[in-house]
């Protein structure tokens, strides 16, 4: 039997940043480089250098800055172009949702075999470009028909986000449509936690009998309920938290993510709240399997997502998670450590539940590690589906 060649893959992302989407691939990569599975490069649209380029390079990765807007369309066709003639892809896999009917019309005559179209963000961050004006309605009606038109495979994060997005899965024809999760390398999560609690607590100047509440996501641009910027809902986890604190003094919070401007906004109303050492915005962490082994629980009640990965995060390395019911059931992967509130729910219900939460008992490491790595999370089965997807019509 021969040995099937090592495949290259184009990703196109906006930056390699601390995302859902980038981290995932980031693992990819990592595991492709290591086992020889194939070659991955990515084409960055926004431009510019981010957190994970150098990583990414040192695996052997090209990084390709092409920036994408309305002004760059021009240049981007031509790059786009140059890149895809030269390369000689086996396929590209573009994460950025309608948009990439754009691409594959720029790149018309250029385009490898496998073209894949990966859902991963929640629906209201379409719906809020369709109410901004009608160009930008059309301009996402006409990219969805361009992926229909050019795309061999539409891939989501859950089969939830995919139906949002007005993709079917298990029909016939062109293209084909079925969810390919994200992955994560189960053990980097999967330890025992007795160490870094007592780091983190020290860190904190926190002491040991910390009720520890841990929220991970980008801060929220908007801190309005309705607001289509309000996704991760951090300005609820915070008054979420600051209310569990009030029924018990022990509670702390540890708020890691990005946003600086928010950052400061939210930071203003911790401060009048007289909370500074019991709340922290952390800011971005590269140390969130730490965290997250430290912890006592995930408070986790999006608006929306498109799956929500440091949920699944949070089960490989045993900590009970309370989400909202807006968190797609596909996250699930340890049921006794699932909880889910309506995001109908008062404050008060929410901090009742997280305390409730806290107090149960976990199922062993054991359990919690088996169970992910059977799953479709885990990076090993993250990276074949990948695979099967890109060798079904490469060359």
């Amino acid at each position: 039997m021969t040995t099937a060649r090592p495949l290259k893959v184009l990703h196109v992302v906006h930056a390699l940043g601390m995302g859902g989407a980038e981290t995932w691939l980031m693992e990819v990569l990592r595991r492709w480089s290591a086992d020889g599975l194939g070659h991955m490069d990515f084409l960055l649209t926004g431009g510019a250098r981010d957190l994970f380029d150098d990583e990414a390079e040192r695996l052997g990765a090209h990084l390709h800055y092409v920036r994408y807007g309305r002004g760059d369309v021009r240049a981007f066709a031509g790059r786009l172009r140059d890149i895809l003639r030269g390369e000689q892809y086996d396929a590209i896999h573009d994460h950025q949702d309608y948009v990439s009917g754009w691409h594959y019309l720029l790149g018309a005559g250029t385009l490898p075999p496998v073209r894949v179209t990966h859902v991963h963000n929640p629906w209201m961050h379409i719906s809020a470009n369709y109410a901004v004006t009608p160009s930008r309605r059309t301009a996402a009606y006409v990219g969805k028909r361009l992926v229909h038109r050019f795309a061999t495979h539409v891939c989501g994060t859950s089969a939830e986000v995919l139906r949002t997005y007005g993709f079917d899965e298990g029909g016939r024809n062109e293209p084909s449509v079925a969810v390919a999760h994200c992955g994560i390398d189960v053990a980097k999560f999967s330890q025992p936690r007795e160490a870094d609690r007592a780091s983190v607590l020290r860190e904190f100047a926190w002491p040991a009998d910390t009720k520890l509440v841990l929220g991970v996501g980008r801060l929220d641009r908007a801190l309005e309920f309705e607001h289509p910027q309000n996704h991760k809902n951090s300005w609820l986890a915070l008054n979420v938290a600051r209310a569990a604190h009030a029924k018990d003094s022990a509670v702390r919070m540890i708020m890691a993510g990005g946003g600086e401007p928010q950052c400061v906004q939210i930071g203003g109303a911790i401060a009048e709240w007289g909370l500074q050492r019991d709340l922290r915005l952390a800011g971005v962490r590269l140390d969130v399997p730490r965290l997250m082994r430290a912890a006592d629980v995930l408070l986790f009640p999006s608006r929306q997502e498109g799956l929500g990965m440091a949920a699944v995060e949070a089960q490989a390395a045993g900590l009970p998670v309370l989400a909202s019911t807006a968190v797609p059931r596909e996250a699930v992967v340890v049921p006794e450590l699932f909880e889910v509130l309506p995001l109908t729910a008062s404050v008060e219900a929410w901090a009742d539940a997280l305390l409730q939460r806290v107090a149960k008992p976990r199922p062993s490491l054991d359990v919690c590690r088996s169970a992910l790595e059977r799953s479709p999370f885990s990076i090993v089965h993250s990276a074949e589906r990948l695979v099967a997807i890109y060798r079904e019509r490469a060359a």
